[in-house]
């Protein structure tokens, strides 16, 4: 019997012999992402020098022009990526975190919303950035600013917790 269809001893391109020097496997991705693919893969992230020396905040001080490593704004900022989502602030109830109207959170929807972390919170379907309070009798979403009062949380409200903001991307 002839065999006929999949593999052929010899067939193909030499496994590692590729444009990326190695192994390569074929993935199915939507149409509509195929563009942002190759331009990851293309760009193989960006990776911008971290100098060995810190910047002083109070007396300056001699630097260095070392560099210590090469550091990826993603490696840093994004622990898990499919878990991971951005959001633009619109509002000032949070500037006393340090989050104001226009930037842009990182929030982490593998991480548990523990007591005292900032969270992205539908309550009644409206959503909100807010830090999660627990106490023995009551669940509160309390904004960073004294003009906001707190989101004292009944059953009766309906409440999904998104996730948990890890870190803010600030413009100066």
């Amino acid at each position: 019997m002839q065999r006929r269809g999949g593999p052929r001893l010899g067939a193909g391109r030499p496994s590692g012999s590729g444009k990326f020097g190695e192994p390569t496997k074929a993935v199915r991705i939507p149409v509509s992402e195929v563009e942002n693919v190759l331009k990851l893969v293309q760009n193989k992230f960006y990776r911008l020098p971290l100098y060995q020396t810190s910047v002083a905040a109070g007396f300056p001080s001699p630097a260095e022009n070392e560099i210590e490593n090469e550091l990826d704004l993603n490696e840093l900022l994004i622990k898990k990526p499919a878990a991971t989502f951005f959001l633009r602030v619109a509002g000032h109830s949070m500037i006393k975190a340090g989050i104001h109207h226009g930037d842009i959170l990182i929030v982490d929807r593998s991480l548990s919303p523990a007591h005292g972390k900032v969270v992205i919170a539908s309550v009644n379907g409206e959503m909100t950035v807010k830090r999660l309070y627990r106490t023995e009798k009551k669940v509160l979403l309390v904004a960073e600013n004294d003009a906001y009062p707190p989101i004292d949380l009944t059953q009766e409200m309906e409440l999904h917790i998104w996730g948990v903001v890890t870190s803010v991307i600030h413009a100066l």
